[in-house]
This record gives structure tokens, C-alpha cells and sequence, in this order.
């Protein structure tokens, strides 16, 4: 007989409908990189859809083909005219049979790169930036191909209403970045910092959650730079998403250490629905370095951060992003990033090799470090992260977590979800508990993911 459980939500996900007649338009979007640009993605097919295109999975059967691009990491416009070939014999081949396709590059290397596009490959019809591409039923509608790279106010105002795609659901609040650090574009290809207004944000946590959606994550380029043109910021919006009926638990990405305040640590103590979760990137462990990227603060600071969430709420597990390499780096250096890993101990981190972007402070500077160094550094913070890893997934067995079941497990009969730290979790259980929230024990833990039961002594 199997255990039972306790449920705290019964309303069903929203279906996604999608026509099945022969003329119906399709629509085909790939996201890259950030969680932003996922949420984009996801904006820009509901845009679609009131234009009549159904979404598609194949990009062999699109009429509008979308890539929305991301420019943080190497080699991302190499990645964008890789794909920009296979579209454009794609179209070919639909033309031959008289049926049209458009191919719109969306995003921040769209952003970045503009016009360049168009001229590398002319099979393009649009290039639109991240803040324009509520502008793309108009310029759709173009003979000619064409480029909307300006900065809009108005974009949240022009988009349809939200549709829920699942238990779990990314909510834009914040876009854009002040803080200039030398690595980064995000404010070349994103603007200075921009908040929605906490009505607007509420508005579309209260659609989705009615639609089902459990688990909503609040992001931005710097998210916890919240603050909308009332003074609301980010605790006071979690708590105020809290209340939402429906709402179960909350996240929140990408944070900086120097917008971390006493109201948002409080709320990982007070607010029961906030994941004891942070990720709060780091980036070096050396101030030295900290201080060539501009990252505005110290180790020190880092440290005392960690220690007052810690004090907060000591369930709080932390992940956090790292750059081997960076101009500069000496061991020294590098070995002390070793040492604040060591110090912290993180549940989950990414560590990137430094890579060179065009018109970025750092790009220019001097000591560029060789690749070969890079790889040495990364590969020994990589086995060091992955060993902390590990060790927080083994010290979760015997725990009862809240799970989000989002999809069908990998065997009959099974359901995945994640735990409260982002951790992917298998479980036994029937199928009518996908879209919902359960209590599950962890019982063992596989290389990527942990198994769990249902924890029993209640009903569902």
C-alpha cells in the first residue's frame, strides 16, 4: 500500500492547447543562457499566439523561427550563426515548397551585434533586442529585414497576459544593471536598472497561480535591486507574493552581494514560503580581484552576508557563480578563492573560465592569463564545488522535504520534482500528484539527483 501525503493545493495546471488544423501557423523558440531569456522566450510565444501561431518543438515545420540569444558566455555569436545556418536550409527548403518562414534573432546579441546580423546572414528577417520584442507583430509585417535594437519603457505594457506552462514559473520584476562590473554586458545589452511596478508583478503571480502555477521565481539581472517607483522592494514584494492564494514557495535570482539589505535577510527567517535558497555570486576570492572587476565589494562583506543569512535562518543553503582567469589572477589569487569555498561550503555552484566580451573593460586589459592556466584553475575548482556538492546532497538523507512535482519521472510510476534547494528528486508516486507540492523523505542519492519517498501518515 503505497504511503500517504498532505497537499496543500488541488487546482489543476492549466491545459495548453494547441490546434491541430493544417493551416494552423507555428511558431518555433530557442532560448540561451540566462533564466531571463527563458521568461522571454516564454513572453515572446504568448505574443505569438495572439497572432495566431501555435508553438512547436520541430523547427522543420515553423513559419516564424525565434532565437533568443544570449551574450554573457564565449563563443555566443559562433553558437547564434551555427543555428542561423540550419534555419536558413530549413527555409530554403520551405520556400521550394512555397511556404514562407521568418527568422527573427532576438536578445542580447542582438543587441550587441545589430545590423551585423543581417549582413552575416541574410536569410534574417528581424533583429530585435531584449526590451523591443513586444515590437515583433509589426515588424513581422516587413518586406525588408529589420532592426529594433532601441531602448522601450513600455514593453511589460504591451506584452498578452501570462500562460502557466507548469507548476513552476519565472516572473520578470526587475531588468537591467548599474554596477559596471569589467567582466560583464548585461548593462550594454540590458540598460541601467529598471523595476516593474509591484501591482504589475502581483497581477501576473495572481493570473498564473490561478492557472495552477505553485512555485514562481523572481528574477532580473540584479534582482534584489528591487525598487519600484512606490519604494516597494524585494522583501516587501516576496511577502506581499506570499500572500497570493495559491502560492506556495518562492525564489528569487540573480542577486549582488552590495544590494543584499537587513529587510531580505529578515524575510529567509520570517517568510515560510521563501526557499531556504540563495544564490549569490561571488565571482573570486581574492580582493584584489574583486576590486579589477568592480565587483564593489570585499570578502569580508561576502563573509558577513553569509553569516547574517546564516543567523537568519540556519536551514539557508547558498550557491554562487565563479571566474577562473581573469586578467590579473595570480595563484595567490586563485588559492584563495580556494579558500572561501572552503570557508562557505555551497550546496551548488558555476565556475566559468574567464572568456573576453567585446567592449567590456576587461577585455582590454592587461595580463591576460593563458588558456592552458585557465583550464588548470577550473578544473580544480570544479572538483572541489562538485565535492561540496555531493556532501550537501549525502547530509539531506533521512530529511522530509516540500518536493514540486514538474514532470513524469524516468519509469512508470515515478514523478520529478525539486527540493527546496534546487535539488532534482525522484519519487514513487501517482500520477495525480504532478503539479503539486508533497512532504518527501530522502532515502539515497544518485549522481545528479536524489531518490525520495512519499512521507506518509496523511492523505492526499
Amino acid at each position: 500500500m503505497s504511503p500517504t501525503v498532505t497537499l496543500t493545493a488541488k487546482q489543476p495546471i492549466e491545459a495548453q492547447k494547441r490546434p491541430d488544423e493544417a493551416n494552423t501557423r507555428r511558431v518555433f523558440v530557442k532560448s540561451f543562457g540566462c533564466q531571463m531569456n527563458v521568461y522571454d522566450s516564454q513572453r515572446m510565444t504568448d505574443l505569438a499566439a495572439t497572432e495566431g501561431y501555435a508553438e512547436t518543438s520541430d523547427m522543420a515545420e515553423a513559419d516564424l523561427v525565434v532565437f533568443n540569444t544570449c551574450h554573457i558566455r564565449e563563443r555566443a555569436s559562433e553558437k547564434l550563426y551555427s543555428e542561423l545556418g540550419k534555419a536558413r536550409e530549413i527555409k530554403d527548403e520551405r520556400a521550394a515548397l512555397g511556404r514562407a518562414t521568418k527568422l527573427v534573432v532576438a536578445g542580447c546579441v542582438a543587441q550587441a551585434e545589430g545590423r551585423e546580423i543581417i549582413r552575416r546572414q541574410s536569410a534574417v528577417d528581424v533583429v530585435v533586442g531584449p526590451q523591443n520584442y513586444h515590437h515583433l507583430p509589426a515588424l513581422l509585417e516587413s518586406v525588408r529585414p529589420v532592426v529594433d535594437t532601441d531602448f522601450a519603457p513600455d514593453k511589460f505594457e504591451r506584452l498578452p497576459a501570462p500562460v502557466a506552462r507548469g507548476v513552476s514559473a519565472f516572473v520578470t520584476v526587475q531588468e537591467g544593471c548599474d554596477k559596471f562590473c569589467a567582466f560583464c554586458v548585461v548593462p550594454y545589452t540590458r540598460g541601467a536598472e529598471v523595476s516593474r511596478p509591484s501591482a504589475k508583478v502581483l497581477g501576473e503571480i495572481e493570473r498564473l497561480a490561478a492557472q495552477g502555477v505553485r512555485e514562481f521565481t523572481l528574477i532580473g539581472q540584479n534582482v534584489n535591486a528591487y525598487r519600484d517607483p512606490q519604494g516597494v522592494g524585494l522583501a516587501a514584494l516576496l511577502r506581499a507574493a506570499a500572500k497570493v492564494p495559491g502560492v506556495e514557495r518562492l525564489r528569487y535570482s540573480t542577486s549582488h552581494p552590495t544590494d543584499m539589505d537587513d529587510d531580505l535577510i529578515a524575510a529567509h527567517a520570517d517568510l515560510p514560503a521563501l526557499a531556504p535558497y540563495l544564490h549569490l555570486p561571488v565571482q573570486s576570492g581574492s580582493d584584489r580581484i574583486l576590486k579589477a572587476m568592480n565587483r564593489r565589494h570585499d570578502v569580508a562583506a561576502y563573509l558577513d552576508i553569509i553569516a547574517r543569512v546564516r543567523r537568519a535562518n540556519p536551514d539557508v543553503a547558498f550557491s554562487s557563480d565563479f571566474i577562473v582567469g581573469f586578467p590579473g589572477e595570480t595563484e595567490a589569487d586563485f588559492e584563495a578563492t580556494l579558500a572561501l569555498v572552503k570557508e562557505v561550503g555551497f550546496a551548488s555552484a558555476y565556475a566559468f573560465k574567464y572568456s573576453e566580451r567585446p567592449g567590456t573593460p576587461a577585455a582590454d586589459a592587461p595580463d591576460q592569463i593563458p588558456e592552458a592556466v585557465k583550464e588548470e584553475r577550473h578544473a580544480r575548482l570544479f572538483a572541489l564545488l562538485e565535492s561540496q556538492r555531493l556532501a550537501f546532497n549525502h547530509a539531506t538523507v533521512g530529511r522530509t522535504l516540500g518536493v514540486v512535482f514538474d514532470k513524469p519521472g524516468r519509469h512508470p510510476g515515478q514523478l520529478g520534482g525539486r527540493s527546496p534547494y534546487m535539488q532534482a528528486v525522484h519519487v514513487e508516486a501517482p500520477a495525480e500528484l504532478l503539479g503539486r507540492m508533497a512532504q518527501v523523505e530522502i532515502v539515497a542519492v544518485w549522481p545528479n539527483s536524489l531518490k525520495g519517498r512519499l512521507a506518509g501518515g496523511s492523505s492526499y
